[in-house]
């Protein structure tokens, strides 16, 4: 499995800013708390992945910051030979999901985007509370997504997510 070392290597090698790196390791410090906290309260986590997948899913972002990064990602791991778990959560942490057809309105390759396992969960809930290198709660992500005119239907996706991790912890 890729390690924390080398994950951080690829970031840098592949040309990502210092601030992507520094919020790529601040998701992964946070997603690693709810991992461990989830499996405390009994569920089968692998916080290994959790941390790796964090540190790289914004991999994408050396080549664009737009939507496009998580397909972008995705192919910069699958040609470093990161491994398919590690690449699906790249590809699976935007917002809470994106569906096969919100994705082709958006110009992405026509697929679905939406985390699945447990891992891509806390990932994708992990970077939507962490803006920069700051930590905000679920109502300051949700506020700022409706001041940016996403969709209500994006933003309650998003908040169904966080309830969906948030309760993995009980």
């Amino acid at each position: 499995m890729t390690t924390r070392t080398q994950a951080i290597r690829l970031l840098e090698e592949s040309g990502c800013a210092p601030n992507v790196i520094e919020h790529c390791k601040e998701v992964a410090s946070l997603a690693v708390e709810i991992a461990e906290k989830a499996k405390a309260a009994g569920n089968n986590v692998n916080s290994e992945l959790v941390e790796v997948g964090a540190l790289l899913h914004d991999f994408g972002r050396c080549r664009t910051h737009g939507i496009a990064h998580a397909v972008e990602g995705l192919k910069l791991a699958k040609n470093k030979g990161v491994e398919p778990e590690i690449a699906e959560i790249i590809k699976r942490h935007i917002g809470a999901g994106i569906s096969k057809e919100e994705a082709k309105e958006l110009g992405l390759p026509e697929d679905d985007y939406f985390p699945r396992s447990l891992e891509e969960k806390i990932v994708a809930h992990a970077d939507n509370l962490v803006k920069g290198t700051k930590r905000i709660t679920i109502n300051e992500r949700l506020k700022l997504m409706s001041k940016k005119d996403i969709s209500e239907h994006i933003v309650q996706r998003v908040k169904t997510l966080a309830e969906e991790v948030e309760g993995l912890s009980h």
